[in-house]
């Protein structure tokens, strides 16, 4: 199928109340053009150099999310008109977001991103850390960032049953939160391998690359 047929077919497979991403790393402009012309808005970038490049060159009504690591020296450039950050992953990095935030004049809604799969080379707090931040001092004087859910990747493997015991896991502890943060209405979950089921665990966000697009292509070297 087309990229138009792909974008279609997926969002009509998506309950109300669930948000698709169409995450565009690597791919060229016109690709994303394709999407954008569907009638899609919401983009996610795992890189902040490409997705700065993007956000120059495409439609200025297009919601970016920034979805991959984050390092704070990278905050400066994408805090003029970023839409929502998912990979807040340390007090630190939140109070940069924050500063930054104040000199562009915004307040960025960020999530926190929760460390649940069997992967060393993935990110993320653990319940404790999160509920630790949150908690703190100096998270409660951070006047230009807004949480506003969690976002978190289960282990890249075959065992459909240990996805969706991470999933479920995130979802119970976004549930446990809740009360206490009225903000909170995002739980971003799910890839184009594992979105389905991460809707089915209470995902009301999903981050599809490949199965609108096709394959990534990278630049020749």
């Amino acid at each position: 199928m087309s990229i138009k047929e792909n974008l279609l077919h997926i969002k009509s497979s998506l309950p109300a109340g669930v948000t698709l991403i169409a995450v565009t790393k690597t791919h060229p402009a016109e690709k994303l053009m394709e999407v954008y012309n569907a009638g899609h808005r919401i983009f996610g970038e795992n890189k902040v150099q490409e997705m700065c490049d993007k956000y120059e060159t495409l439609p200025k009504d297009i919601e970016w999310h920034l979805i991959g690591h984050l390092q704070s020296n990278k905050v400066k450039y994408i805090a003029p008109f970023v839409s929502l950050i998912h990979s807040v992953d340390s007090l630190r990095l939140l109070q940069e977001i924050n500063r930054q935030a104040l000199k562009n004049g915004r307040v960025i809604d960020c999530l926190l991103q929760i460390y649940i799969a069997d992967e060393e080379t993935k990110f993320g707090l653990s319940f404790e850390e999160a509920e630790q931040l949150l908690a703190s001092d100096a998270f409660k004087q951070l006047q230009n960032i807004q949480i506003t859910g969690l976002m978190g990747m289960a282990t890249n493997t075959d065992d459909k049953d240990q996805v969706r015991k991470e999933f479920r896991s995130l979802r119970s502890f976004f549930s446990q939160l809740r009360p206490a943060h009225p903000s909170f209405s995002i739980l971003s979950m799910g890839m184009s391998s594992d979105y389905l089921m991460a809707i089915e665990e209470g995902s009301t966000m999903v981050r599809v690359g490949s199965s609108i697009f096709g394959n990534r292509e990278y630049p020749a070297k």
